[in-house]
């Protein structure tokens, strides 16, 4: 089946743009378009698609506030909210990855990025554009909010730990697999472990709680240059 996505950008040749490429690809349909925030909440609502990619920057209602209002923490079966800007240090986006968006992408990122984000957000992942993944998430928790991020139910495992490093730095499970050298569906078992015990609803809100936690000297600090470089015995 394709996967039924709502566009949403007040600029109408962007918005036309975005929706031309992704239509153009295979297993990808577009069913709704809106030119404001409020109008993309209740287009959401009435379509209830499997992705949405908001601009931030939107009349009647921003993207951070489209985001929340369907994917926020209370929301219940949200969907995936990818959200796409201009700047790639746009002082919304970490508001807007708290709101729940699932990724985001800046606007000269290309059709085949662009597809990427579409395709990990339906499948319950999360895709930053790798060129500003460890360098935003950074800048936008260091600069972010102060209060202490909450402690996880079970203490992390030392595998946990290494894994934690390895999702905030942008890897994929493939990479993971490769970088641990373990198998992907341990990968898979070690987030979603994580997931549980810090109870992050996805990969990126992983990301900026291991960021948040290397502020207080917590579990899952990251390396200067946001890679982990050594390699664990399995």
């Amino acid at each position: 089946m394709s996967i039924r996505v709502v566009v949403a950008d007040d600029q109408e040749i962007v918005r036309t743009g975005l929706a031309m490429i992704l239509d153009a690809q295979p297993g990808i349909e577009v069913v709704g378009q809106a030119a404001d925030g409020r109008a993309a909440v209740a287009l959401a609502r009435e379509l209830r698609p499997d992705v949405c990619l908001f601009d931030i920057r939107m009349p009647e209602l921003d993207g951070i506030e489209a985001t929340r209002l369907l994917a926020g923490p209370d929301v219940a079966d949200p969907p995936a909210v990818v959200v796409i800007t201009t700047f790639d240090l746009d002082e919304y986006v970490y508001a807007a990855l708290r709101a729940g968006a699932r990724g985001f992408l800046v606007k000269d990122a290309g059709a085949g990025l662009l597809t990427q984000a579409v395709h990990a957000a339906a499948n319950g992942d999360a895709l930053i554009a790798p060129s500003i993944t460890a360098r935003l998430l950074r800048a936008f928790a260091v600069g972010g909010p102060t209060a202490a991020p909450r402690q996880p139910v079970e203490p992390l495992t030392e595998r946990e730990e290494q894994v934690l490093r390895t999702v905030a730095s942008g890897r994929t499970n493939n990479e993971i697999a490769d970088e641990l050298h373990i198998t992907l569906s341990t990968v898979k078992s070690h987030v979603a472990s994580l997931m549980a015990k810090i109870g992050a609803r996805n990969r990126v809100e992983v990301a900026i709680w291991a960021y948040e936690t290397e502020r207080t000297g917590g579990p899952g600090r990251i390396p200067p240059d946001g890679a982990d470089r050594r390699r664990p015995k399995v």
